[in-house]
């Protein structure tokens, strides 16, 4: 190595060896332990936390629902046919009663019939008072009418008629749901 031009050492610096250095001995690679999946407590913890989160969601829930039936009002009185937007049934007499109440903004009342004529008989009837706009509904035994009258207005009429009830009468409900009036303010 020192005969080859361009291949000496500057001045000053040690000469190199001209036997070879013995090279260190392989060396194997050592590889990281492999990463440990999520222990079971973690799991637990985690199904816990999301039965908790689904807890408190159905505690709001809840909460919100009872909040808004202890704002609900409900009387008794008898009711009219004004009160229940549509006329009753001719010769039918009064049921279990009527009720009003007013609930989430919307005022209802609604008064239950009994009559000795048929449920084809009250349909016909209420479908010649409701027209052509009115969606009829059946469901079973009962068959329900329903006319939506504009600006959140609505009437149903549910007809229904059972041997073993009433005496074989048929059944007329009538619900009337608008918007409740706003309470004055002093």
């Amino acid at each position: 190595m020192t005969n080859i031009p361009g291949n000496q050492p500057p001045q000053g610096y040690p000469s190199q060896p001209t036997t070879p250095q013995p090279t260190a001995p392989y060396q194997p690679l050592v590889y990281p332990p492999p990463k440990k999946g999520p222990s079971a407590v973690k799991i637990i913890l985690i199904i816990v936390g999301i039965f908790a989160g689904l807890g408190l969601i159905g505690a709001g829930i809840l909460g919100y629902f009872a909040y808004k039936v202890a704002q609900t009002s409900i009387s008794s009185q008898p009711v009219t046919e004004s009160d229940l937007g549509v006329t009753i049934y001719p010769g039918a007499e009064q049921g279990k009663g009527g009720l009003r109440m007013t609930i989430a903004g919307k005022s209802v009342v609604t008064g239950s019939y009994l009559t000795s004529d048929s449920k084809d008989q009250v349909i016909a009837f209420y479908q010649s008072k409701f027209g052509p706009d009115a969606q009829t509904r059946t469901s079973g035994d009962r068959e329900t009418l329903f006319l939506k009258m504009g600006s959140g207005e609505s009437v149903s009429v549910t007809v229904s008629q059972r041997p073993n009830e009433y005496g074989g009468k048929t059944e007329i409900v009538i619900a009337h749901a608008k918007n409740a009036a706003a309470p004055a303010s002093n």
